[in-house]
């Protein structure tokens, strides 16, 4: 005989488990107590549910397997949603526990009650109520093969904390198994057979599923068949960026030249990106619902194939079992397109030349530093903004996993991603892009940083403004900013009134310095750069937006 909240615990390290996030709460009392007695499961306190469970979702992205996530009920569900709706976008497995109320007081609105079967019905592959501790075992083991079979993407279990509370005898499940689909023989074949008539064919690669294996089968398909690759938006890290294939990443602020080739490719091969909204460049790179151009569509969820683009080949299958498939597959003849790949690979090499923007502490200069400093395996986390272009553009990813971003474009997700990676990989640098108006929306994670020793750098772009939503005003009513403007502290001193290692930077010239001081610091740093306003992407200025603006309306 086990307590709802023992058979909880045991069924977490049946399955594997050994990190959680949690913001404390009296409804899962039980849980926790569980967890006293399970000295193997790292529980890490957060100070906001968002960002315990962001933690979790990028735990689940870096792994592969779901990232673990308690909250209490009400407030504490409500706070957490924001990292579920990340996990559905991006396709991480992550499991949300939260704490509920009393099932005797259920339908009653008692306090902080809500159905969470509805509230997470939009933003989880699943979301269930264990109502009987004798069915723990089961749905626990539905929600791990949930999570990450197919798709992988987020299930919520809401426990009430009497269940939690109730002993029952009932036997454990075992491991969960992750399901993915394969290729058959006949998708295959014609695959080679549509790859050995192509003149153009681009290889495009993104979306979840992917392992070391996996990307490493895929670069050796690309190099067997010579076939140019891209990366879909934030996935640049499914393919080696100095590899001699690799021609580019297809999100904002994209390679003009690279959008050229993909609409004029005669065969766009697909492997796991869903080709969302900034991929497709507004859905506007390809025709819906039948691209012009021939589209070979690989994904893990039968669903997704055919909701938007009717490929010519669709193929069911996860991206370990597509890789290995088409690594068996007898190589084609690429003399046909060499020249295309040699000419799209030097179209990359010159689109991240490093270019000057403005200002006395310019972006450019300082990913010149980066790119010159940092190890290939660094982890790079990015919160959403417009100085996370700079990144996309000119620093290259070379291993699997090393990049954390919310292709949902969250803002609030890279200080916690940020935590989760050094806390997965502590032996390698982690560095998180995040501009002022994103970190203080969880910039008092620090303390959870220094409470448990992680070490990531941030590099605190501060423009004193939200510059993408600045931009976009712009561009739409020039002239007319509102609500745009912030004012903001000495970062620096916020992040030493913790503990940290704190610098503000305000020249080019004194970046590098403030880096190898940051990495030296054996703790958890913050650079707070400050930039120019103007200078607010790769390619242009505020003010050139502004005027084009204007200019349009008078025309």
């Amino acid at each position: 005989m086990r307590t709802g909240g023992q058979i909880l615990v045991d069924q977490l390290k049946i399955h594997g488990v050994d990190t959680v996030f949690c913001v404390p709460g009296e409804s899962y009392l039980a849980a926790l107590d569980a967890l006293h007695d399970a000295p193997e499961i790292r529980l890490l306190t957060c100070r906001h549910e968002a960002n315990a469970a962001n933690m979790a979702e990028a735990y689940g992205k870096l792994t592969g397997r779901p990232g673990i996530c308690f909250v209490t009920r009400g407030p504490g569900a409500c706070h957490a949603v924001v990292g579920l709706h990340t996990a559905f976008q991006d396709s991480s497995p992550l499991i949300l526990f939260v704490g509920q109320v009393g099932r005797e007081m259920m339908e009653r609105e008692a306090f902080q009650e809500m159905d969470f079967r509805r509230f997470f019905g939009q933003v989880s592959k699943w979301a269930a109520e264990i109502a009987d501790p004798g069915r723990v075992p089961e749905l626990v083991s539905q929600a791990f093969h949930t999570a990450t079979s197919g798709r992988p993407g987020p299930v919520v279990l809401s426990l009430p904390e009497d269940m939690l509370r109730e002993p029952a005898g009932i036997g454990d499940a075992r491991a969960y198994r992750s399901v993915q689909a394969h290729p058959g023989p006949d998708d295959m074949a014609q695959l080679r057979s549509m790859l050995a008539a192509a003149k153009r064919p681009i290889m495009m690669l993104g979306g979840g599923t992917w392992t070391p294996k996996a990307v490493a089968d895929i670069t050796a398909v690309a190099e067997a068949n010579g076939l140019p690759v891209c990366c879909a938006f934030r996935n640049q890290d499914r393919f080696d960026n100095h590899h001699d294939n690799y021609v580019g990443e297809v999100g904002i602020g994209c390679n003009p030249k690279l959008i050229e080739r993909l609409a004029e490719t005669d065969l766009l091969l697909a492997v796991g990106p869903r080709i969302g909204e900034q991929t497709s460049q507004g859905y506007s790179l390809l025709d819906i619902p039948v691209p012009t151009q021939p589209l070979v569509h690989i994904h893990p969820d039968a669903e997704e194939l055919g909701r938007v683009y009717r490929a010519e080949l669709p193929i069911n299958a996860g991206m370990a079992a597509f890789a290995a498939a088409a690594l068996a597959m007898r190589p084609v003849d690429g003399a046909a397109w060499a020249g295309n790949l040699a000419a799209a690979r030097q179209e990359y090499l010159a689109y991240i030349e490093i270019q000057p923007t403005l200002g006395d502490l310019d972006l450019a200069d300082v990913l010149a530093v980066l790119r010159e400093r940092l190890p290939r395996d660094t982890l790079v986390a990015n919160d959403a903004g417009n100085f996370s272009g700079w990144a996309h553009r000119y620093l290259p990813f070379s291993t699997y996993p090393s990049q954390v971003g919310p292709t949902s474009g969250a803002m609030g997700y890279g200080v916690p991603a940020a935590l989760a990676a050094a806390l997965v990989f502590p032996e390698r640098t982690t560095i998180c892009f995040v501009g002022d108006g994103g970190f203080l929306m969880a910039g008092n994670e620090l303390a959870t940083a220094l409470q448990y020793d992680l070490k990531p750098i941030y590099l605190v772009i501060n423009n004193s403004m939200f510059g993408t939503i600045r931009m976009h005003q712009e561009r739409e009513y020039p002239g007319r900013e509102v609500a745009t403007e912030l004012r903001n502290p000495d970062f620096a001193a916020y992040a030493q009134s913790f503990g940290a290692h704190g610098e503000i930077v305000e020249r080019g010239a004194d970046f590098a310095p403030a880096l190898e001081r940051a990495l030296a610091a054996n703790k958890v740093a913050v650079l707070e750069l400050r930039t120019d306003p103007e200078a607010i992407t790769t390619r242009t200025t505020l003010t050139a937006i502004r005027e084009a603006a204007v200019a349009r309306q008078k025309a």
